[in-house]
């Protein structure tokens, strides 16, 4: 009977029927000669039901098999299992059937095996690059880091499963304040010649239907060195230019003016040198505001009332002021640090935000004063911010690049840091830390 499952199910049973019932009419025929009709038919009934329910089964058998083997690939499919294949040798509705499950089988595993190459590939990327990246759950613990993160916060041992805030505690001060004032952002480590210049970046996504914060720290050391060298170029382009744009006619008007007095012309000496002194005071002007840049003198540091600070401010560039505590004293260089905030808030005015949201947050913090300029401008994209506290370095068409810079040496000169980051909502932030 194992034949039967050559055939199309309908005619199976059809062919089962058939041969039931001209097996039960001839037994009945037989019969009918030694015992009543009513009784021949029971007799016949009885007789070949156990042959046709053992036929029967006989017949399915196989198809029984093909199901509990098409039960059990789907369940080794939801298990993630896409190795097993079935073989069917008949034809009809169940070999239509098996080739579609082990075509499906076959998509799965290409899709599986493809999968598994994409998130190897990722994995080797993200362990391998040198930007350290940690992926955070919504309890603050670490899911992922990646070797950098690793050598970075770790002293090289795993992170995952440590509470992140756990592992930001035995982080450089400077690290914790940066996370401390949320968002993407510029901060140093380190003092001097062995100081190290870190971008942050954190991104908050949905991950298996929770909110995971992906942070990255790239260090910039190297980048921004190559950077200067690039910038110290550009410099003497520049005073070159400037220098030659001077000199060239300063150098022309002398020697026109000494062909004046030969030739006794000294109506037109006046013109000539009072073209001379413009050009020579533009020059110095020019060399003046390099030179304060290139010997920022050691700040004269003494006790200053915020308050009368700040209204001094007030009095040469409008912005609203959020102090607290009112009545704090701070120990700076006033002339130095007016000079650094008129500069921050000179471009907060210029970044295109309205007038009334540029704004000076003064916190007093434990051994520190921290100073933000916030405004809504348009903000800095991630080139800016990583070049923006460089000397020289500048979108303006006009610009000297001067501003971010000489905030930066003051800032440290008297002991603190800046950073710069965008605003969620838009627009900039600039953080100044100043200790007591």
């Amino acid at each position: 009977m194992r034949w039967l499952h050559r055939f199309p199910l309908g005619l199976i049973y059809v062919l089962l029927a058939c041969l039931y019932m001209l097996a039960a009419a001839a037994l009945a025929l037989v019969l009918v000669r030694w015992l009543a009709p009513w009784a021949a038919v029971l007799t016949t009934m009885a007789v070949l039901a156990p042959v046709l329910a053992y036929q029967v089964y006989r017949a399915f058998a196989p198809m029984r098999s093909l199901f509990r083997a098409l039960a059990g690939s789907v369940a080794t499919y939801r298990d993630g299992d896409y190795s097993f294949g079935l073989s069917w040798d008949g034809q009809g509705e169940l070999r239509e059937l098996v080739d579609s499950h082990n075509r499906l089988g076959d998509t799965l595993r290409e899709q599986r095996l493809a999968l598994v190459q994409r998130e190897l590939l990722l994995d080797t990327m993200v362990q391998n690059t040198p930007v350290a990246m940690l992926l955070v759950d919504p309890s603050r613990h670490i899911v992922l880091g990646n070797v950098a993160a690793r050598r970075m916060l770790g002293s090289g041992r795993r992170l995952e499963g440590h509470a992140f805030e756990e592992v930001l505690a035995g982080a450089e001060t400077a690290m914790q304040e940066a996370f401390a004032r949320g968002g993407d952002g510029m901060f140093t480590v380190g003092e001097a010649d062995n100081e190290d210049i870190y971008h942050l970046s954190r991104r908050h996504f949905r991950l298996n239907g929770r909110m995971h914060e992906l942070i990255m720290l790239r260090l910039l050391t190297a980048e921004l060195r190559r950077q200067e060298v690039q910038t110290w170029k550009k410099v003497i382009r520049v005073i070159s230019h400037e220098l030659n744009n001077s000199l060239a006619p300063i150098a022309s008007l002398a020697h026109s003016g000494a062909e004046l007095l030969r030739r006794g012309q000294h109506e037109r000496l006046p013109m000539a040198l009072t073209t001379i002194e413009e050009r020579a005071r533009h020059l110095e002007g020019f060399i003046r505001d390099y030179a304060r840049f290139a010997k920022l003198p050691a700040p004269r540091l003494e006790a200053v009332a915020w308050s009368r600070f700040l209204g001094q401010l007030r009095d040469q560039v409008d912005f609203a002021v959020d102090l607290h505590p009112d009545d704090g004293t701070v120990r700076i260089d006033s002339a130095q640090m007016e000079q650094a905030l008129l500069n921050l808030l000179k471009n907060a005015h210029e970044s295109g935000s309205p007038h009334q949201e540029v704004r000076m947050v003064l916190r007093h913090v434990p051994g520190a004063w921290r100073i933000e300029i916030l405004d809504r401008g348009s903000g800095m994209n991630e080139a800016v911010l990583a070049n923006a506290l460089l000397p020289f370095y500048s979108t303006k068409r006009n610009g000297t690049g001067l501003g971010l810079a000489l905030a930066r040496e003051i800032a440290e000169a008297h002991g603190g840091r800046i950073a710069l980051l965008n605003r969620e909502g838009g627009g900039l932030c600039v953080s100044i830390v100043l200790p007591d």
